[in-house]
């Protein structure tokens, strides 16, 4: 099959190369298209009951997580000149596109009584025209009496206040986020030039357009860093810039394609699909690797190009495909969750792993019979025999020393299980920004100051027999005060917000504005205050966000710090939603439903869902790659020998990231099922040469495994180089997983390598019993593990094996 391969590249190398010109120009199109993700990430699939719940209650009330919020923790702002401008810097980013309200101190309202019409009504505190120091002091004094902002848009404890910014859902979730966001970044500098006081900003609108510049900067930033760092390796191996070109022109093309799939599929990038690129790179330059040594070893031997180049692609051909196979069912094994981002990262990474197959198999071939026939000094690495004494170390410990290179795995393998079970799935919603960033300065702000800015609602529900509305039954309304008065006793929540705030409010201003009448209304005061509430017309727009027209349901808003799911969990399901149950007990005449809802509720269900999906992909990549082996090898020895080298290597890893407390998310429980697939190509490779020399050598085992650690041991050593190069550049990202990746990527790729060229020789010599049966072949038999090369002797044995192979089949 692979002879025919290699004539028709050669024989249609220019149809081929257009063809592959016109998918890119196609994939260049849908690439100039792609956007970023706004969105919050859904983890969570769609048919999920409290994802369902949450979009009801959306509808309902309107949206959770779009609110931006703008800090002040400075006495200056009272100051009257400050202040006018904190008033001119709320009325400017009010007229910025896609801000629909703001609310902070200068622009407050407080609710005021017209007893003619027995109705509330609202008036401002503060007016437009502040004559003095004075009168500005009797208006904060007026405003701190409202008790319906203490604790919320101002700390009555240290003067802390802040602004918030309603954001238009399709403006939140769309590239035009970035200008709205940039111009009330405008409005803030400003400010801060003219007055000198400091600025924070939170809420996720805000954070999420922050992640996303960031995100499309380090994408670039590490697509260019990823092709210098393996052009640079290239060039070092091969001693010639025409090599490290022509390999960078066909991964570019690799790049298009995948930044085209994204927008042809209609997906977005996102802070995991960011990573494609510069991984395909990596990966890409392993094939060039392998496909340029191989015609350089061919060349070197036959002196004539054209022959080289077919027996490049019938030899490596399958080789090849093989490897790439592998990495792509660690990506397409994703597939099977329901995480839209995982699925999403899995079809667009696996597709391309294998059109780069495609592409390095017909465009490397078709370069290097367009261009000269390499010289000496591009020919001098094949006698490259740096590694030559280390692969003697470890093939002097394979035969020498197996008792204690299996007394070494069996302890780190012990340590390694005691590490796993220090490991901790937890992640947070502002997780990968670095602790000393602004944005996680100001975050930690608002948390010191407000007890957080995440949302997190509560939906009640009241259902009567004789279907009275909410507000006429006062007993409702103290079962929801004494609820909200719990949540107000949790120190890293906000004090929640509802009617009842309203309620109390009006209550407030019922007796003349008086703080110490913010309370609910008695039995006696009731009537006389509900009557003004129900007067109040739903079109003013006081209780729409907080009660639905027919005072049935009510919302309860909460803002909370960001202290990771795990606490966030246990929050909401061991202390919140069983005191919820207790106070909405049925009383036999009414039920009342309690429900706990908001981002922030999906955000805890969603890592969980994350982490579950991610722990069964790796468990699909796992059967997925063992029937690969099998189908390889058929042999039920040489498949559990294969595995345990790899299944160590990430063992280590999860134990490494117990012991340096590194959490189990999305970033990096996402690591398994990657190097799984990139790490079993070292097992493929070795064994296939082990294969090959066994044959050649009558079934000498020691013989047959020291010449395989020395001929592919330096094929390991140099992939793994280079993957190495390719995954730690993602080290130097700002944020905390996509570092976590990189560095936990490359170690397990690192040790991988060790595994697998001093624990699989030890393996093999220890259990392995080869017999070649009459007729047989393997699959692996086709497939070519060299390296650097044959020696003469093993040439004539390879032609033994040839012969023998005809005669098995002629029988």
């Amino acid at each position: 099959m692979w002879n025919k391969v290699a004539e028709a590249i050669i024989k249609y190398r220019l149809s081929l190369s257009i063809i592959i010109g016109i998918i890119t120009i196609f994939m260049g199109y849908y690439a100039s298209r792609v956007e970023m993700s706004y969105e919050f990430a859904r983890t969570v699939p769609l048919d999920d009951p409290d994802l369902i719940y949450l979009n009801k209650f959306r509808q309902q009330f309107g949206e959770d997580a779009n609110l931006i919020a703008v800090g002040v923790k400075d006495s200056a702002i009272y100051k009257l000149d400050n202040f006018k401008a904190y008033r001119d810097l709320t009325k400017d980013i009010k007229k910025i596109t896609g801000v629909t309200e703001v609310l902070s101190l200068p622009v407050l309202k407080m609710i005021s009584k017209d007893t003619v019409k027995q109705r509330f009504f609202l008036t401002d505190v503060f007016s437009d025209t502040i004559s003095s120091q004075q009168h500005l002091d009797s208006l904060l004094g007026i405003a701190m009496d409202q008790k319906i902002y203490a604790g919320r848009l101002v700390n009555v404890s240290n003067g802390a206040t802040m602004m918030l910014v309603s954001v238009k859902k399709e403006v939140m979730n769309s590239s035009s986020r970035e200008a709205m966001t940039q111009s009330l970044q405008d409005a803030g500098n400003a400010f801060e030039a003219k007055t000198h006081i400091q600025l924070r900003y939170a809420g996720l609108p805000f954070i999420r357009t922050v992640v996303a510049k960031a995100l499309k900067r380090e994408m670039n930033l590490f697509l260019i860093a990823s092709a210098i760092v393996t052009g640079i390796i290239m060039f070092v191996f091969f001693r010639s810039f025409r090599a490290v070109l022509f390999s960078m022109i066909i991964i570019g093309i690799l790049v298009v394609w995948t930044l085209g799939t994204l927008a042809l599929f209609g997906f977005k990038i996102t802070l995991l699909s960011g990573l494609i690129p510069p991984v395909i790179v990596t990966i890409g330059v392993t094939n060039a690797i392998y496909l340029l040594n191989k015609y350089h070893l061919e060349f070197a031997r036959s002196k004539n190009k054209i022959e080289a180049i077919t027996v490049v692609v019938r030899k490596m051909g399958l080789a090849m495909f093989l490897t790439n196979l592998t990495v792509a069912i660690g990506f397409l094994t994703l597939l099977s969750t329901d995480i839209v981002i995982l699925r999403e990262f899995g079809i667009v990474a696996g597709i391309n792993i294998m059109a780069l197959f495609f592409v390095s198999l017909v465009m490397i071939p078709t370069i290097l019979y367009w261009l000269p026939v390499p010289s000496e000094k591009h020919l001098r690495h094949l006698n490259f025999k740096v590694m030559g004494g280390f692969l003697k170390l470890v093939d002097g410990m394979v035969h020498r020393h197996r008792a204690t290179i299996y007394i070494v795995s069996f302890a780190v393998t012990v340590v390694a299980v005691y590490g796993i079970t220090q490991l901790k799935s937890v992640s947070f919603m502002v997780d990968d920004v670095p602790e000393q960033s602004q944005v996680k300065q100001d975050l930690k702000f608002f948390e010191q100051n407000f007890s957080g800015i995440m949302p997190l609602e509560f939906m009640i529900e009241f259902k009567t027999k004789k279907r009275r509305p909410i507000l006429t039954d006062i007993r409702n309304l103290q079962k929801v005060d004494a609820f909200e008065d719990f949540l107000d006793s949790i120190n890293v929540m906000s004090s929640p917000i509802s009617l009842l705030s309203f309620v109390k409010a009006s209550k407030q201003a019922f007796y003349n504005n008086n703080p110490a009448k913010y309370t609910l209304p008695s039995k006696g005061e009731a009537p006389f205050i509900l009557k003004y509430l129900k007067g109040q017309s739903d079109n003013s727009g006081l209780f729409k966000a907080f009660v639905d027209s027919t005072f049935s349901k009510m919302r309860i808003s909460c803002q909370i710090a960001d202290i990771g799911s795990t606490r966030l969990d246990s929050l909401v399901h061991n202390v919140i939603e069983p005191r919820m149950k207790t106070t909405f007990a049925s009383t036999g005449k009414d039920t009342i439903t309690a429900a706990v809802t908001g981002t922030t509720k999906i955000f805890i269900k969603g890592n969980k869902f994350l982490v579950a999906n991610l722990q069964e992909s790796l468990l699909l990549a796992f059967v997925l790659i063992t029937l690969s082996m099998a189908f390889l090898f058929a042999n039920v020895r040489m498949i559990i020998i294969s595995l345990i080298p790899n299944l160590l290597a990430l063992l280590i890893t999860a134990g490494l990231m117990g012991f340096g407390h590194i959490p189990l998310k999305a970033s990096t429980a996402l690591i398994f099922s990657i190097t799984f697939g990139i790490s079993v190509d070292n097992s493929i490779r070795f064994l296939a040469k082990y294969r090959q020399e066994i044959l050649s050598n009558n079934f000498f085992i020691a013989k047959a495994v020291s010449d395989s650690i020395m001929e592919t041991g330096k094929s390991i050593m140099y992939t793994s180089i280079v993957l190495f190069a390719g995954f730690i550049i993602f080290a130097f990202s700002s944020f905390g997983g996509t570092i976590a990746l990189g560095v936990l990527t490359s170690v397990t790729l690192v040790i991988s390598m060790f595994t697998n060229l001093i624990l699989l020789p030890a393996l093999i010599m220890t259990f392995d019993r080869p017999k070649k049966k009459k007729g047989e072949h393997m699959l692996i038999d086709d497939f070519d593990a060299s390296f650097y090369g044959e020696h003469e002797d093993e040439e004539i044995d390879l032609s033994k094996i040839k012969i023998h192979n005809r005669h098995s089949a002629a029988e």
